[in-house]
């Protein structure tokens, strides 16, 4: 049974039990979705958390996730539906010799030729799901424009067949890495979350709590890390997934302490491009190798 929160806070609650801390705004926008029925945009930095959003909302919402992933060149046929036209081959072949083409195209149009894609499969849902459309910065305006209507209205037109109403209230969410700008119809039609990195004091938070293992002070004086790499030039910042692998790296390891040992051991967990890890190695590496700053470990508020 789908759980229909009442509250922001109920949210907030719901998100931190399958393992993600929302922000204020986060858990204000996710009650938002649930009640008002209007679609998401979630934007930010990739890595920081928006995909995760939808993943977590499915697990609390106890909703099934329906995830599109998008990429250049996505069409309606991947999107949202095609016809089988192996199957509807075999239906005319199968037709008495001399049968005329308005005698076939009937069967061959209906619902049991028809592919579900993502999209059409989340209209269609008996029970509430979750639709992620994810990365929807990589498609082109026209393919924006062809979500408008699903957006505004969670209907789907098929020329055959004429229009399908959802029948259930999907919550959706659409994610984007802020590559290029959206178009303003897409953006009215949906609220809108911006999610950055988080504060140390919250980025240690989610740290502790996938790893709750791992000592105080290593956790401290990774996040402090994680931080200042995040501030060099880099292709690829690590972001907040990769700071819970490191986490488990360390924790398998049985460290006790972040030194720079350590560290040139570990980086490429968090580093993942080769002229990154040689600036990072020479920036926070060195550093690391000798005493740590004074008062380093204090960059953390407690709680």
């Amino acid at each position: 049974m789908t759980i229909e929160p009442t509250s922001v806070e109920q949210v907030s609650e719901g998100l931190r039990s399958v393992g993600y801390l929302p922000g204020e705004a986060t858990a204000l926008v996710s009650y938002l979705a649930t009640k008002l029925g209007k679609p998401v945009l979630v934007e930010g930095p990739a890595g920081v958390g928006k995909t995760e959003l939808a993943k977590a909302l499915s697990k609390y919402l106890d909703r099934e996730l329906i995830r599109l992933q998008c990429y250049e060149g996505l069409d309606e046929a991947k999107a949202l539906y095609e016809w089988n036209y192996r199957k509807q081959l075999l239906r005319i072949q199968a037709e008495a010799s001399g049968t005329g083409w308005e005698a076939v195209q009937d069967d061959i149009f209906g619902e049991e030729f028809l592919l579900r894609r993502p999209l059409l499969t989340a209209i269609a849902s008996e029970r509430p799901v979750v639709l992620l459309i994810d990365e929807i910065d990589k498609t082109d305006q026209e393919f924006e424009a062809m979500l408008l209507e699903l957006l505004s209205d969670f209907q789907i037109s098929i020329p055959e067949l004429g229009r399908f109403d959802a029948r259930t209230q999907p919550v959706v969410l659409l994610t984007s890495n802020n590559s290029r700008e959206l178009t303003e119809a897409l953006k009215r039609r949906c609220l809108y979350l911006w999610v950055d990195y988080p504060d140390a004091g919250h980025e240690l938070e989610i740290v502790r709590l996938h790893t709750p293992e791992l000592s105080e002070t290593v956790a401290r004086k990774l996040v402090e890390i994680v931080h200042e790499v995040r501030e060099l030039d880099l292709k690829k910042p690590p972001s907040i997934a990769e700071s819970i692998d490191w986490a488990r790296a360390l924790l398998l390891l049985g460290a006790d302490d972040l030194d720079g040992e350590i560290f040139r051991q570990t980086m490429s967990v968090i580093v993942k491009h080769r002229t990154d890890l040689e600036l990072v190695a020479a920036r926070v590496g060195v550093r690391l190798g000798g005493a740590a700053p004074d008062g380093a470990a204090g960059t953390i508020p407690t709680r």
